[in-house]
């Protein structure tokens, strides 16, 4: 209960204090919150932009959590989604590939292993060099996104792209297409699969309960004799590829090539939605589609309001602070607060002689 309860109460505090700040705006803040619930479910068009946004949050989030159930707190993701998204571009214009299913998961691979030799650096630099991972790896997101930029707007650009450089086209057979009846691409259904795999690889194999152990014992894996370096640089290339898959099939989904619109925060924001699964891989889907939704009603409230579009990374960052503030309440025994808060003080009876 606890584990739901807390960032619960976390997301309805955050949502009553972004009310109260967009209420300077002149703006009612009971207004607003009907439209973040209509912009994000209120119908099936806004179902299926929030699912749309779900998809890279659910693989970026694992990026986090895959790493933090072996102890570590990697920040990175977003270099390994901007590198996935790039060498899916780049092997497609290299390589000649079939323009079919063959081919797509050829591109996908291509990112996931991208993503994944990136953040396993951040593992290595911890383990041989003794590099804290979390700054390592948000730093080197920021080399990648430079990297990124490097290539996009030099040696892998298209000449076809003038005012926004990009990388040719995918040709349409590498494309991943829509499911039926929606305009929500697979990408979503690769999303929850790899979730759902990542969960029960923790839960069910040796591997993942050796990456268990590290993360919540080290001492005691250290005694049993589990290979910690090995199993920590694991957790680390699996969480970035899950990222670099993210960039993958953004390019192959959504953008059809590798371009600035790739670097759209979905790395940052999977911290978020790990920290509010606890980094659990089967509760990253739920919170990665209700952050969907929070940036999907982002443009309804410009168009209807006159807030910002980015108004809902405020109250993504709001949210942020109090789901990390909430976890100092996780052990607190509110049995024994509620009682002491509860009881009524007793008055004890004066002596004989006062009374007289």
């Amino acid at each position: 209960m606890r584990n739901v309860l807390l960032p619960v109460g976390a997301i309805a505090v955050a949502l009553l204090l972004f009310g109260f700040i967009v209420s300077f705006a002149g703006v009612s803040p009971v207004e607003v919150w009907v439209l973040l619930f209509k912009g994000a479910f209120g119908d099936w068009y806004s179902w299926q932009n929030t699912l749309q946004r779900a998809a890279p949050l659910m693989l970026a989030a694992l990026c986090v959590a895959i790493p933090a159930r072996a102890g570590l707190v990697v920040i990175g993701g977003e270099g390994a989604l901007v590198l996935g998204g790039l060498a899916c571009a780049a092997l497609a214009h290299a390589v000649p590939l079939p323009s079919s299913l063959p081919g797509t998961v050829a591109i996908c691979m291509a990112g996931a292993l991208a993503g994944g030799l990136w953040v396993a650096l951040a593992g290595w630099l911890r383990q041989y060099r003794g590099i804290n991972e979390t700054i390592s790896s948000l730093l080197l997101a920021y080399v990648a996104i430079g990297l990124f930029k490097h290539l996009v707007e030099g040696p892998l650009r298209d000449p076809a792209s003038l005012n926004k450089p990009s990388t040719p086209a995918l040709d349409e057979g590498l494309l991943i297409g829509t499911i039926a009846g929606s305009d929500v691409h697979w990408g979503l259904v690769i999303g929850v699969v790899v979730c759902v795999v990542a969960g029960l690889w923790l839960r069910l194999t040796p591997s993942g309960f050796a990456v268990r152990v590290v993360g919540g014992n080290p001492r005691a894996a250290q005694l049993v004799g589990l290979p910690a370096t090995r199993l920590v640089v694991l957790a680390c290339a699996l969480g970035g590829a899950a990222a670099g898959l993210a960039g993958a099939i953004e390019v192959a989904a959504v953008h059809t090539s590798a371009n600035a619109a790739l670097i759209a925060g979905y790395g940052y924001a999977g911290i978020l939605v790990s920290f509010m699964a606890r980094h659990h891989p089967l509760a990253v889907i739920p919170v990665a589609i209700l952050f969907g939704g929070f940036g999907a009603a982002g443009s309804l409230l410009q168009r209807r309001l006159g807030l910002p579009d980015a108004s809902v990374l405020l109250l993504q960052g709001i949210a942020f602070v109090l789901i990390l503030a909430s976890e100092a309440l996780r052990d607190t025994d509110w049995k024994a607060w509620f009682a002491k808060l509860t009881r009524v003080p007793s008055v004890e009876p004066a002596p004989q002689g006062e009374r007289a």
